[in-house]
């Protein structure tokens, strides 16, 4: 019994270390292509983070502790900009039976993320198969205090790499539609892209369903 128990143990170490390298190498994004495929004029970043939602986060993104993790280090971060007690990864995830031994297999979808959401106290709603103007009547929205939104995306449509991934909206500049991802990889850190481009990358397939948003009321 032992002898099984310690060949099961072990068996899961190596799929989690190597879903782990999968994902880490699958993702991997040049330096070049994260400062050339999004904008980061310091003038425009600094608008953005006056913005009242992006102000809540007081200019600082708690990063993701390893690949799998995008969408509960997007929720911790939503949650403490929003003054709830989860946020941690580790608190997001407590108690849900998602992410064992800290780390999720291949990610998150966006359902599995609201699931993760729901075992907290705030409204949960999943937005997919939004068309260009419902998502940017949405953006309007991402600046209203009462609201958080996470965005699910498909790096490669912007940076021509890498997988699926999560992170918050800090607001959107309406003049310039132009959209704050507050990206939880530390890698990339916070960006602005044009609200046509981020809605490209999130209007894609993950499986058989379309990524999208998740709200946080």
């Amino acid at each position: 019994m032992r002898r099984a128990i310690l060949f099961g143990t072990l068996a899961a170490a190596l799929l989690l270390v190597g879903a782990g390298a999968f994902l880490s190498n699958a993702g991997k994004v040049s330096p070049e292509a994260i400062a050339s495929s999004v904008v980061r004029d310091r003038d425009l970043l600094d608008r953005a983070w006056d913005l009242p939602v992006a102000k809540s986060f007081d200019r600082s993104v708690e990063w993701q502790t390893n690949a799998s993790l995008c969408g509960p280090a997007s929720l911790a971060n939503a949650f403490r900009s929003l003054g709830d007690a989860k946020r941690s990864e580790s608190a997001v995830l407590r108690g849900t039976g998602k992410c064992v031994l800290g780390f999720c297999m291949m990610g998150l979808t966006l359902d599995e993320l609201a699931d993760v959401a729901r075992a907290g106290d705030r409204k949960i709603t999943i937005l997919r198969d939004l068309s260009p103007e419902e998502f940017r009547q949405h953006l309007l929205h991402s600046n209203d205090p009462a609201r958080r939104y996470v965005v699910n995306f498909a790096r490669e449509r912007i940076f021509g790499a890498g997988v699926g991934h999560h992170s918050p909206i800090g607001g959107y500049l309406e003049a310039e539609d132009l959209v704050l991802v507050l990206d939880v990889n530390r890698d990339f850190q916070p960006w602005l892209v044009q609200r046509e481009r981020l809605y490209a990358a999130m209007n894609t397939l993950d499986g058989s369903r379309k990524r999208g948003l998740l709200l946080i009321e």
